[in-house]
């Protein structure tokens, strides 16, 4: 059994002045679903890139698990869904699991939601996948929009080999060991990242991985206000250094190291002045990265300058 056809209307979304449209299905069929747990995707930011077959989900499982229940009822308010929600986020996730994986063993059928996108892709659920699985409990994928696969189609970098970290670690420090160990993965790199942090973020790439490096930002994906930025390193923070602070979700994509050749005599110069005022190691990560040099081949020149020193 099928709903009837549905007609749509134009309506603006509240919660981000897209253009989105408002269903008239007053209610989904309850269809009969194996009992399991359904990791189902929702959309980042414009609610038509809901699939049927989420819909479809949606409607007929026992319960839907959100990140958040008030941001997941604007989504079932639009397509007239009524079903039973419960939360389950980072703050409640270790007393919900047992409750849900008990439930699942007995037959019931749930879904897992985040606010927006894909679930467990820096979002909460992967323990209770992998505690489903052990509990024997069938895991069903419902795919649809994903912000990291959204934002590499569309920013012309390399797309073979790409590899997504989710959001770097907040303080400096940090982030800038994390993006040491990435510096020579010769793949596409991709981040999440908030915008009050996004100046800090986008400097401290350019200090590990060179500010030659061609990085896209996308900003708001799906969304009104959408925005992609394309360049240089150094053009991007350019930009941003001269305007307020964006707003919304981004995607940063940084592009792998290029194959640039640079004339042994011009390491040379530049790690001897360096080594006069830096450490072994501080001269060389300074110098790789502002030749866009390997940092291996910087120190190994290194090591036999201070030979010779």
């Amino acid at each position: 059994m099928t709903s009837s056809k549905p007609t749509t209307t134009p309506e603006t979304n509240p919660s981000n002045g897209d253009s989105v449209f408002k269903s008239n299905y007053q209610v989904w069929a309850k269809k009969e679903l194996p009992n399991g747990l359904y990791i189902v995707s929702t959309p980042i930011g414009n609610l038509r890139d809901i699939t049927l077959r989420a819909l479809d989900t949606l409607a007929s499982v026992d319960e839907v698990c959100s990140e958040d229940t008030r941001q997941t009822q604007k989504l079932l308010n639009c397509y007239g869904l009524n079903v039973k929600q419960s939360s389950y986020n980072d703050y409640n996730a270790a007393k919900r699991r047992p409750e849900i994986v008990e439930r699942l063993k007995k037959g019931r059928s749930v879904a897992l939601v985040s606010d927006a996108g894909t679930p467990l892709i820096s979002d909460p659920g992967w323990k209770l996948v992998v505690e489903s699985i052990e509990s024997g409990v069938k895991v069903i994928p419902i795919p649809g929009a994903s912000a990291p696969l959204a934002g590499l189609v569309v920013s012309g970098l390399p797309t073979d080999q790409f590899l997504f970290t989710g959001f770097l670690p907040i303080k400096s420090g940090a982030r800038s060991k994390t993006l040491q160990v990435l510096r020579e993965v010769q793949s596409t790199l991709v981040f999440f990242e908030r915008s009050s942090r996004l100046l800090g973020t986008l400097k401290d790439i350019g200090s590990a991985l060179g500010f030659n490096r061609q990085v896209v930002i996308a900003r708001e994906l799906t969304k009104l206000f959408e925005q992609i930025r394309r360049g240089t390193l150094e053009t991007i923070l350019e930009q941003y250094s001269t305007e307020q602070t964006p707003k919304g979700e981004i995607v940063i994509m940084v592009g792998p190291p290029s194959e640039r050749k640079v004339e042994t005599k011009i390491i040379d110069e530049a790690l001897t002045t360096a080594l006069q005022k830096q450490s072994l190691r501080n001269a060389v990560l300074a110098v790789s990265s502002q030749l866009g040099v390997a940092k291996r081949e910087c120190y190994q020149r290194a090591l036999l300058i201070v030979e010779k020193l």
